[in-house]
């Protein structure tokens, strides 16, 4: 079988939804960062191994991609996670976060499968409302930080989602340049995937799933 770069990033890209996370969204053991570089690490690690999270910024920098607007949707979408780290920390609370973070990147999912036929301003909202729950889950791990592992933490969370959603933003270019059947399925099923996690994190977060 030839693999064509089609096919190598289908199959990179559901080889990522289907890992599985390594130590169940805390990088450190379950202890607070408490230097510079283990905040950086902290940050740089949680998207990835969290599969909703990645599964979400994967998803983004794909409609992103169908939007045709460029990258300004990713970087709205990663602002918005960021702010949700701030409400964490600020102590502020969002009612069943966990839930809310698979319940939409399940929309985000859907929102590839259907190729982006959505306007700019519903993925806008969307992308900002997941951000915001997704941010806020994920700063459950930096509470009671210290300024500077606080700080790197924030930064590597910021570049690793960026890294990301580049990578998914820039497949998805490639993918819709070539006039082939490919590409439609391909993004089906990266948007089934994207569905497929986020489905098993509402559930896990239900009470559905152990």
């Amino acid at each position: 079988m030839k693999f064509t770069r089609t096919t190598t990033f289908t199959i990179a890209s559901l080889l990522l939804l289907a890992a599985q996370p390594a130590f169940a969204h805390h990088m450190m053991d379950g202890k607070l960062p408490q230097t510079f570089a283990q905040g950086m690490l902290s940050g740089l690690a949680h998207p990835i191994i969290g599969i909703d999270h990645l599964a979400a910024i994967v998803g983004a920098g794909i409609v992103a991609a169908l939007l045709g607007r460029g990258f300004a949707p990713v970087l709205a979408f990663t602002t918005a996670m960021i702010a949700g780290v701030g409400l964490h920390v600020a102590k502020a609370n969002i009612p069943a976060a966990e839930l809310l973070v698979g319940l939409t990147t399940v929309v985000v999912g859907l929102v590839v499968v259907m190729r982006g036929r959505f306007g700019v301003l519903p993925v806008a909202g969307l992308f900002a409302l997941t951000g915001l729950v997704h941010g806020y889950a994920l700063g459950e791990s930096i509470v009671g930080a210290e300024t500077a592992p606080l700080g790197a933490y924030l930064a590597g969370l910021l570049v690793i989602q960026t890294v990301i959603a580049a990578c998914a933003f820039l497949g998805t270019r490639l993918l819709s340049a070539k006039a082939n059947a490919i590409a439609p399925l391909a993004l089906r099923l990266a948007g089934a995937a994207i569905v497929l996690a986020g489905g098993v994190a509402a559930a896990t977060a239900a009470g559905m799933i152990g």
